[in-house]
């Protein structure tokens, strides 16, 4: 990438924007496709160190390019429980910030606050992503995500069976 063809922050913005509303219209397949061949979904647990490797510390989702495919296939079944029918949630991303920019990869960092609503019961589950992005073909695309929750444990929730 170069300086001329760089990604402005509002398109980074809009392309954050775009993942949360793809992910609140269930449109899985088309979020999946925002990631490169080469990704990594991560999901510490909120008692451990957020950056701690998946191999030593133990991770709510970590998730290469094979695994991500899998849990979008497998969350698109009746066979999923925990979310058939699947829960209806609403994202709100802010304080989008470019961290990092080194001409091959964008380091940006964002806060986040979903809401999900089953059987009448609402969720919030809050927190920060920090997104490596990377133009393939013209366009952004993920090829790490990271999402720390915010909070101290998943109580009152006691799961986490949606892509924060």
């Amino acid at each position: 990438m170069t300086a001329g063809d760089r990604p402005s922050r509002a398109s980074i913005e809009e392309f954050l924007f775009l993942e949360a509303e793809l992910l609140d219209a269930w449109d899985l397949n088309r979020w999946h496709e925002l990631f490169t061949e080469e990704c990594r979904y991560l999901v510490p647990t909120p008692s451990a160190d957020p950056y701690a490797s998946p191999d030593s510390t133990l991770h709510i989702i970590a998730d290469d390019a094979f695994l991500l495919k899998e849990r979008v296939k497998r969350l698109q079944k009746r066979t999923a429980h925990a979310e058939f029918p699947h829960s209806r949630t609403q994202r709100l991303i802010g304080n989008v910030r470019v961290v990092s920019d080194d001409g091959d990869e964008i380091h940006v960092r964002s806060t986040f606050a979903t809401f999900r609503s089953r059987y009448g019961k609402v969720d919030i589950y809050y927190g920060r992503h920090e997104h490596i992005l990377v133009a393939e073909g013209g366009t952004l695309k993920i090829k790490q995500k990271r999402s720390i929750l915010g909070m101290e444990a998943l109580r009152p929730q006691g799961s986490l069976s949606i892509i924060v």
